[in-house]
């Protein structure tokens, strides 16, 4: 236990944060957002570090959301921990990349040892450097989102209603419409913060 005293608290390099990075429309319309943190609650779903997780729910009638990558990778994309859009323009990361013309050659390691050297190379970075600017083009303006778009917290799609044998009517705490399906709408986390 001596040993734990003496050592300097931050040298594991997990993260420790006191609020999240997330997008206006993560966070919902809600002025008065109550947040739960819980330190190194779950794994980073990227780069698999421990990360304090923040759980709210941004409206009356929306769905808890909850962080999903930690910080450093958020930090490295510049996206949303929640909903991983680009925090600057709303959109995903590949369309944001391939309107700017971003290399994403980035790529975390696999190997634990060179992920957390990885981790800490660029935290020293980020602390040091401002994030050089890419002028946007005529392109990215006209596909970014201008104002939040709060429909992504409403409930989830009724599994019961689909199937025809929701007995909860107008309790049901979740959504009786039909779902959208595609390509899309089958997408991991891991695609989504590569593109």
């Amino acid at each position: 236990m001596a040993h734990r005293l003496l050592r300097d608290v931050e040298a594991d390099g997990w993260e420790r944060s006191d609020f999240p990075i997330i997008c206006e429309s993560c966070l919902g319309d809600n002025p008065y957002v109550r947040m739960t943190k819980a330190q190194f609650d779950k794994e980073c779903k990227i780069c698999t570090r421990p990360f304090t997780v923040f759980r709210w729910r941004p409206g009356r009638d929306a769905r808890y959301k909850k962080t999903e990558i930690c910080q450093t990778c958020c930090k490295l994309k510049n996206v949303c921990q929640v909903c991983l859009l680009d925090l600057e323009y709303g959109l995903p990361v590949q369309v944001r990349d391939t309107a700017m013309s971003i290399n994403a050659n980035d790529a975390i390691p696999k190997s634990d040892v060179n992920r957390e050297y990885f981790a800490e190379e660029h935290d020293r970075k980020v602390s040091f450097i401002v994030q050089k600017k890419v002028r946007p083009n005529d392109t990215i303006m006209k596909l970014q989102r201008t104002s939040p778009y709060y429909k992504r917290n409403r409930a989830h799609v009724c599994s019961f209603f689909i199937r025809g044998e929701c007995t909860r009517g107008a309790e049901c705490p979740y959504r009786h419409e039909m779902p959208v399906t595609g390509e899309l709408s089958q997408q991991n986390i891991k695609d989504r913060y590569y593109g």
